[in-house]
């Protein structure tokens, strides 16, 4: 089996340059976006009693904190992770039963 020839073209190739250093990187606002749903769903379980809004509360909240940077407000995401796991407490203190999905009929 014979090697064809490369198919690489040279007049093509291009050095890599590194972008300056005074463009500044878009901003990422997932940590916010997240942080402020976290905060919704929460008090949507704790008003509502809704344990599927607490629960997402919860995973907004640690999606937040993962992605958050040593920038940001840590007192805020901490807070609004603080007031998920309260939901999530709230809501099974209240009633005990297991989680019925939001979409299964009210019996």
């Amino acid at each position: 089996m014979q090697l064809s020839s490369d198919p690489r073209r040279v007049d093509r190739e291009r050095r890599y340059k590194p972008p300056p250093p005074s463009s500044a990187p878009t901003e990422d606002l997932t940590t916010d976006y997240m942080n402020i749903l976290g905060m919704v769903f929460s008090m949507c379980g704790l008003m509502m009693r809704l344990k599927w809004c607490a629960w997402t509360s919860v995973f907004c909240s640690s999606i937040s904190f993962a992605n958050s940077r040593i920038t940001d407000d840590t007192k805020q995401i901490v807070s609004s992770f603080m007031l998920s796991i309260s939901a999530v407490v709230m809501s099974y203190l209240q009633n005990p039963g297991p989680m019925s999905p939001p979409w299964s009929p009210v019996t």
